[in-house]
């Protein structure tokens, strides 16, 4: 998604699709580096059907790696020597610092019991939302569009990147693991404070208050591990049944109908725009 996002907002800036390679290949390079540290942080052994790196390397190597991909990021963009490069590279530095910060946010987050919505979007803002951002607004800055163009593309790819978390919150919780390439319940399993979580905590209601209850034991529970998949759906259950799981599925809506609404400023061939449209559709029906 990102890469595909790059080359189209290049095309959006009135540029050739190639203008914006460099820029397509740092974010991916930047998104795997998140990734490859992610995986370690969460304790995720398998991503996409596969052994995690950590998993197979181990810890030390993961994250010399992911620092690896870090620094060639920024190291292919700066050796174009353009005036252009900078200005997309310190657009790279911003999204990178803000997906830090998000990464920071979600590892604090597990070991509160209660995270307001408004915390919860402002975490999947700098972690997802703000790398997409960049995606789309980096190609366009190594084509010559100006800090306007760039930055309107920019809030399309914020709010697409709200929409996809949101989706993938769903798929943390709901996803077919065949299809997800994750465990059952990944994410009730590792006490995030997801969107659907959160949502359902603050409903209010008999199984809101329940989840509560049930989410203040389990952050003081020893042997969470241990905990069996009915324990896990139960706690799903709850979630749905408090409202969490479909107030989520709204604003993954919501998110996708802003993202769109940002594309109608700036002036692009209207095959780009399909394409735009075409990528946030996918985004909030997407099953893995």
């Amino acid at each position: 998604v990102r890469p595909a996002l790059a080359l189209l907002s290049a095309e959006a800036a009135g540029a050739p699709a190639e203008a914006g390679v460099p820029g397509a290949v740092a974010v991916e390079l930047v998104h795997n580096f998140s990734l490859l540290h992610d995986d370690l942080m969460d304790g995720d052994e398998q991503r996409r059907h596969r052994d995690t790196v950590w998993k197979v390397h181990g810890p030390a190597q993961a994250i010399l790696v992911g620092d690896a991909l870090f620094a060639l990021a920024y190291d292919l963009l700066l050796e174009l020597g353009t005036v252009e490069a900078g200005r997309a590279a310190r657009r790279l530095t911003s999204a990178t610092r803000k997906l830090i910060d998000g990464q920071a946010q979600d590892i604090s987050y597990e070991h509160r019991e209660r995270v307001t919505v408004e915390e919860c979007l402002e975490m999947e803002g700098n972690k997802t939302g703000a790398l997409l951002a960049c995606a789309v607004s980096i190609g366009a800055v190594l084509g010559g569009a100006d800090d306007r163009t760039a930055d309107t593309l920019e809030a399309y790819g914020y709010h697409l990147g709200l929409a996809f978390q949101a989706v993938d919150d769903l798929l943390g919780i709901w996803g077919d693991p065949e299809a997800t390439g994750k465990q059952t319940w990944s994410d009730l399993r590792q006490r995030k404070k997801s969107l659907p979580v959160v949502a359902a905590l603050a409903a209010g209601g008999p199984a809101s208050e329940r989840l509560g209850e049930l989410l203040a034991a389990d952050a003081k529970s020893n042997d969470f591990d241990s905990f069996s998949e009915e324990e896990f759906a139960a706690r799903a259950a709850l979630i749905e049944e408090a409202g969490g799981r479909e107030w989520t599925a709204q604003e993954a809506r919501r998110q996708h109908a802003v993202a769109i609404e940002a594309l109608h400023g700036v002036d692009m061939p209207h095959q780009v725009r399909a394409q735009l449209t075409a990528l946030a559709d996918f985004v909030v029906v997407r099953k893995r």
